[in-house]
């Protein structure tokens, strides 16, 4: 048996024995270039680390960051399986223990997948990642009708900006839209040079979105991440600065993100019992729940 194929009848065995469900977060943007895929990447390996078992899906294919964040080639996406071209195991790429690169699909041809019967059969296919913890989104940048989609279909969205005016005006523009969908949302603050100016700049989009949005949002801040040439280097060295790079500010920041949303995902299982699932992600992006 090839390593893929044994390390995907782990996940599938995880599944059989019972996990507790998947957590679904997208990761999303107001406008590109604010470090979204490499937060993502990051994030996704330390759950790993940790012992979850995680779905790292690109739903940016078409910029390939993931593809080039971890030095791989993704043949086929999910668009494939819906076309029938291909089942799960043959897309799902193992990057490290726990963690899976699922490649997804940017584009609007995936809206175009209404039949019952295709779409019965794509989330039959689906059963073989109900072993994950987490599934991690990276999504587009922007507001888009598909982007819109995964955000609709996902258990939280985590807004990521920076502190340049052009992105904090784009974060919010992104907040306002997520509120139409989502009463709870979490963000990030990338690139900053203190979290005292991580903390400033959130509590100015929380205070602009309670007096326009009102206060059924529930807006968090997930934390900051402070600014580092390292983390810069590392992407262009095809190296997660988590794995390689520890120490740094910027890395045990990270790490405590996704600690907290681990956190999260245990105190809401805890309140709900059972997540979700794959198969529920999958009929709400659909549009079949």
């Amino acid at each position: 048996m090839s390593t893929q194929a044994s390390k995907l009848e782990a996940l599938m065995d995880a599944h059989r024995n019972g996990n507790g469900g998947t957590r679904v977060i997208a990761i999303t943007s107001g406008k590109g270039g604010v470090g979204k895929s490499t937060l993502s990447a990051n994030i996704s390996y330390v759950l790993a680390s940790r012992g979850f078992k995680v779905g790292l899906m690109d739903a940016d294919i078409g910029l390939a960051n993931l593809d080039v964040m971890f030095n791989v080639r993704a043949q086929k996406n999910i668009l494939h399986v819906l076309k029938g071209e291909a089942g799960f195991e043959d897309i799902v790429i193992p990057l490290e223990e726990n963690l899976y690169l699922i490649p997804g699909e940017s584009g609007d041809e995936i809206l175009k997948f209404s039949d019952a019967t295709i779409v019965s059969r794509f989330i039959d296919e689906s059963q073989m990642l109900e072993g994950l913890d987490f599934l991690i989104i990276d999504t587009g940048a922007g507001i888009g009708d598909t982007i819109q989609m995964f955000l609709r279909a996902a258990d939280d969205v985590v807004v990521v900006t920076v502190p340049d005016p052009a992105a904090i005006t784009d974060a919010y523009a992104m907040v306002k839209v997520i509120s139409r969908i989502k009463s709870d949302l979490y963000m990030v603050v990338n690139q900053v040079r203190s979290q005292k100016e991580g903390a400033k700049i959130f509590d100015t989009i929380k205070k602009v979105a309670s007096g326009n949005i009102g206060e059924d949002l529930q807006l968090r801040m997930l934390g900051s991440v402070r600014y580092d040439a390292h983390v810069a280097r590392s992407v262009k060295q095809r190296v997660l600065a988590c794995k390689e790079l520890s120490n740094i500010a910027p890395a045990v920041e990270i790490e405590s993100i996704a600690l907290a949303l681990a956190d999260k995902k245990e105190h809401k299982m805890l309140d709900r019992g059972r997540e979700g699932g794959i198969g529920t992600f999958f009929k709400k992006l659909l549009g079949q729940f």
